[in-house]
């Protein structure tokens, strides 16, 4: 017998709170929560495979439930999480917490919750009588620019049975989203030559080399906010550029030998980072070849950090009306500006949904949190989900 969506719910909220327990900020290893998931379904008879990280310091894993036939569904989310450091947190963010009808904790709607729902659905997928199989698809190092879902995916596409659609979880409202914007994201280090500041002509500043380039991508981030469409249906409109992070220099009276900055790029589908880019990378091997005169040993390097494809709407999209239909969605189109692995997905060639628990606004934040009823809806998509999958 099928559990009820108020079981399947209690099972998934107890499985959070294992999930929690597991601090697997970006900057670290996700194999303790990997080894847990092992376990856990290895108990239900259910074997999972591991997609390694090149260190094998951390892992995607896969599983699949079900007879080995086309027409699956991809449960698709990643299990790493941002940092707390410096957060006022009201609770332990690595002790999910219940209060006023809220489950507090890092990731329980980044993703967390919806991991739980899928692995709280496990045990009835595996008593079912499937016609068609899940796959469960859990990755490592999205928030550091889904660096591991490609390998992941690349397994799927090729050792798989042809899957009909991925469903990824990021945290909706447990609604369709159809589209999210992409993000290519740059480390750039300039390398000039120390000098007192009063001896300009014996040195090079980093500093006042990166500003050259900084001023320029300030020019184009302005640039795309005039020409975005005004029908886009994505907020902000356009493609949006800004500078994260910028450290450079040792003291005010030493020309910097190196300053440091890291930007990022997000574009709505149709606009090509690159091409975006073009005149910032041809002024970035003028100013190289400047600083190279005078400072051999100096110069400006340019290196990608992520580069993940945005997420188009698809023309009568099988995924998102699967989404729409357990999820009860009548709702109108939308779309997201976040990036997520939904492009990566897509890109290979799978219909591609999002639609997960939590709201992307309590995401990243101190006290983050999914509410308890968005939990239960998720337990009622992943009810309907294995009644459909048991339908020949």
């Amino acid at each position: 017998m099928v559990s009820s969506p108020e079981a399947l719910s209690a099972r998934a909220v107890d499985i959070l709170a294992r999930l929690v327990s597991f601090d697997t900020t970006s900057r670290g290893s996700n194999l303790a929560l990997i080894e847990w998931v092992e376990a856990y379904l290895s108990d239900l008879g259910v074997a999972s495979r591991r997609v390694p990280s090149a260190d094998g310091t951390k892992s995607n894993l896969m599983a699949s439930i079900g007879p080995a036939v086309e027409g699956g569904v991809v449960l698709s989310g990643h299990t790493d999480v941002v940092p707390v450091d410096g957060q006022p947190w009201s609770s332990d963010p690595w002790t999910l917490t219940e209060r006023d009808g809220r489950l507090y904790g890092r990731g329980t709607c980044d993703m967390k919750g919806f991991l739980a729902l899928a692995l709280a659905a496990a045990p009835d997928l595996a008593a079912a009588d499937l016609k068609r199989p899940v796959h469960l698809a859990f990755s490592y190092d999205e928030e550091v620019g889904c660096l591991g879902a490609p390998d992941m995916i690349e397994v799927i596409a090729r050792d798989l049975p042809r899957p009909a659609l991925v469903v990824v979880g990021e945290p909706t409202d447990m609604v369709a989203v159809q589209a999210h914007k992409g993000i290519a994201s740059y480390w750039v280090t300039v390398t000039g030559r120390e000098a007192h500041s009063s001896l300009t002509h014996l040195g090079v500043s980093a500093n006042m080399v990166a500003v050259k380039l900084m001023s320029h991508l300030v020019e184009l981030s302005e640039r795309l906010e005039r020409q975005a469409d005004p029908a886009s249906p994505f907020m902000p409109k356009g493609a949006t550029l800004t500078i994260g992070q910028v450290n450079g220099g040792t003291a005010v009276n030493i020309l910097a030998r190196q300053c440091v900055f890291v930007f990022d790029l997000r574009t709505p589908p149709g606009l090509d980072p690159q091409a975006i880019l073009a005149d910032f990378f041809a002024l970035a091997a003028s100013l190289d070849a400047e600083v190279r005169a005078k400072a051999p040993e100096g110069g400006v390097k340019v290196e990608v950090r992520s580069l993940t494809p945005s997420f188009a709407p698809e023309e009568d999209g099988v995924a998102e009306a699967f989404a729409r239909r357990m999820a009860g969605d009548n709702g109108p189109a939308r779309v997201a500006p976040y990036a997520a692995e939904a492009g990566q997905f897509q890109g290979a060639g799978f219909s591609t949904v999002i639609c997960g628990p939590g709201s992307i606004d309590q995401a990243h934040q101190p006290d983050e949190y999914v509410e308890v009823a968005q939990m239960e809806r998720g337990a009622q998509f992943m009810r309907r989900l294995i009644d459909d999958l048991a339908i020949a």
